[in-house]
């Protein structure tokens, strides 16, 4: 008898956004097709940019936002692909540049290098997503492979503004050719 094949395994990145409270839909939907996930977040979304209790019952896994320490046991297997959702302005520019002062940005950029398919939404304010160096930014991890979906701006307070971050959009990146 044949054991089955592990389902590939699947990074997401949650930088802090007010839009990360809905990653549980992310987890969901990747685990609806087949994903086992693993949530890596930036020091600042883990504050309260999500709740950390829900995204560890989903995943059945830690949280992880800060580097382990020699000789602790790995909490994830190597990841087969990675999202990036939402990511932010600072966290795009810092990884573009090849700053990996925090987990998350390690992380990105050993996938990167390692050639591990990567998909960002962006949650970047047009104002900010229209400053030189996030364009070269963004232009820099697309010669990489790196895959956006478009930027989501959130509205400002108040205005009623946009429709709902679409997660699953964040899926389908990874399903590109």
């Amino acid at each position: 008898m044949t054991e089955p094949a592990e389902k590939p395994f699947l990074y997401v990145v949650v930088c802090a956004a007010g839009i990360a409270a809905g990653v549980g839909t992310l987890i969901t939907a990747a685990q609806e097709r087949d994903w086992e996930v693993g949530v890596i977040a930036t020091p600042v979304a883990m504050g309260s940019f999500f709740d950390a209790a829900d995204v560890e019952a989903r995943t059945g896994r830690p949280i992880r936002s800060a580097w382990r320490s020699p000789g602790d046991p790995r909490p994830f297997p190597p990841p087969d692909a990675v999202l990036v959702a939402p990511a932010t302005f600072n966290t795009v520019n810092k990884w573009a540049a090849g700053i990996a002062d925090t987990l998350a940005l390690g992380t990105l950029c050993e996938a990167a290098g390692l050639g591990i398919p990567i998909g960002v939404l962006p949650c970047v304010a047009d104002a900010l997503a229209s400053h030189p160096a996030y364009r070269a930014s963004v232009e820099r991890l697309r010669a990489m492979g790196v895959r956006f979906g478009e930027p989501y701006d959130a509205p400002p307070e108040g205005t009623g503004g946009r429709g709902e971050f679409d997660w699953a959009r964040a899926l389908d990146l990874l399903e590109q050719p």
